[in-house]
């Protein structure tokens, strides 16, 4: 800015002494005084500079945080608008719970799932009156572990919904703690609506069992010979010993206790054969999977016991190595037979063309880290080579001439069912080791 120039007044003084002049001393003065008032205007201009300057500068200040609030609004805006879209996308709402005051807001996603307009106020009655009578105690339990909450430890729970067409909605909560600005206890929560996802596992599950049905049909087939020789051998006993015991009791005189003994062998002989029909019954059978302490020993020895004329047929020598102290496991006795059936007869079948060393089969049993019970099953066959190993558990993939290719991707599905996992590994030697471990009974 250029400086700005004051002319000077003259200053007219009236002579007062002869002559018409003005003393020295006075025109000192005058001088000085002009120059003091010529100096104040210059700072004051500066000064009146340099405020104009800081105004300006604060003006455009003012003007940039302005338009930054306006474009965080907008930015805020959209990110509401994303959210909301999120929301509704993936059918997941939120809601604050004020514990003091029993105060609750939810989101409009909330609402949607809920089915009630949105903008209402929520009460705990009119939640109530959504929930599923089955599931208002949760609820309920919920609240009062909330009320009680100390620390910042969450929550986590799954209920249902009864809708006013009676259909069911079911959901998934998580809630975390926090405080308000009064410092009162206040939970912050996301609900998710996972009805699809509850039903898509509902039929996964059933496509599963009806899988695991046909695995077990496919081998009823193959298992035909060793059914008809372990029914047939108590059944011809049954016969023989009927004949025996006739012919005693037509002796002259009747020999009854030796009657009555062959009476107990062929009562002996029946329940084998029943027994031998019962196992199949459930094995073959289309029961729904049944939760129980399972004896895994005794799971082994059942199926070595219905598999014993096949095995002895193809030469196979098996040896079982089960442990004492094994315990029970949680589980479905049925399926996890299944699982031990179809290893035993899928490592048969791999030394079917073995005839440099001897068919052994060994079947252990053991504890492994993790409180874990395993079974394994090791073969003297043929092995597994590279490209097998990686598709070995894939569906419908088979190395075996007429095989259907599901035998170890259901047995994999049942394992992991009981929260375990199936495997191969090729052995020092020949052959290979199938082995599945699953949880103890209380672990499970």
């Amino acid at each position: 800015m250029t400086e700005r120039v004051i002319p000077r007044k003259e200053v007219l003084i009236e002579s007062s002494v002869p002559g018409g002049g003005v003393p020295p001393a006075s025109m000192d003065e005058l001088r000085r005084q002009i120059r003091e008032r010529e100096t104040r205007v210059r700072v004051r201009t500066r000064e009146l500079e340099r405020k104009t300057r800081e105004l300006l500068a604060a003006n455009r200040d003012l003007e940039r945080a302005i338009a930054e609030r306006k474009r965080a609004g907008d930015r805020l805006r959209r990110s509401e608008a994303l959210l909301a879209e999120a929301q509704r996308l993936s059918s997941t709402g939120t809601f604050s719970w004020n514990v003091a005051t029993d105060e609750i807001t939810w989101s409009e996603q909330l609402y949607r799932i809920y089915e009630l307009e949105v903008g209402m106020p929520v009460t705990v009655e009119r939640i109530r009156s959504r929930v599923h009578p089955e599931d208002v105690s949760l609820i309920e339990k919920m609240r009062r572990a909330a009320r009680e909450q100390r620390g910042d430890a969450g929550f986590e729970w799954q209920y249902r919904l009864l809708m006013p067409d009676r259909s069911i909605k079911y959901l998934h909560a998580v809630a975390h703690p926090t405080r308000d600005r009064d410092g009162r206890l206040e939970y912050i929560a996301v609900v998710q609506d996972v009805t699809e996802r509850r039903l898509a596992e509902e039929a996964l599950d059933k496509s599963r069992s009806e899988l695991a049905r046909v695995a077990r049909a496919s081998s009823l087939g193959v298992l035909t010979a060793s059914i008809a020789h372990e029914v047939n051998q108590p059944l011809s006993g049954i016969v023989t010993n009927a004949s025996t015991c006739l012919r005693m009791l037509a002796a002259d005189p009747p020999d009854v206790d030796g009657a009555r003994e062959t009476a107990l062998r062929m009562i002996r002989d029946g329940r084998r054969a029943a027994d031998v029909i019962a196992r199949l019954r459930a094995l073959f059978g289309k029961e729904d999977a049944v939760t129980e302490l399972v004896d895994l020993n005794s799971a082994v020895r059942e199926v070595i016991a219905l598999v014993a004329s096949e095995l002895w047929r193809n030469r196979v020598v098996v040896r079982t190595e089960l442990a004492d102290d094994l315990g029970p496991v949680t589980g479905d006795r049925i399926q996890l037979q299944q699982v031990i059936l179809n290893l035993i007869r899928n490592a048969s079948d791999a030394m079917c063309g073995v005839e440099d060393r001897p068919r052994q089969l060994a079947l252990r049993t053991d504890r492994v880290a993790g409180d874990r019970v395993r079974l394994s099953v090791q073969d003297a066959g043929v092995g597994l080579d590279p490209e097998s190993s990686r598709r070995l558990f894939e569906a419908f993939y088979t190395t075996k001439r007429g095989g259907m290719g599901i035998g170890l991707s259901v047995s994999r599905s049942i394992i992991e069912g009981h929260r375990g996992d199936l495997c191969a590994t090729p052995n020092d030697g020949p052959g290979a080791t199938f082995s599945f471990s699953i949880p103890c009974g209380s672990r499970a």
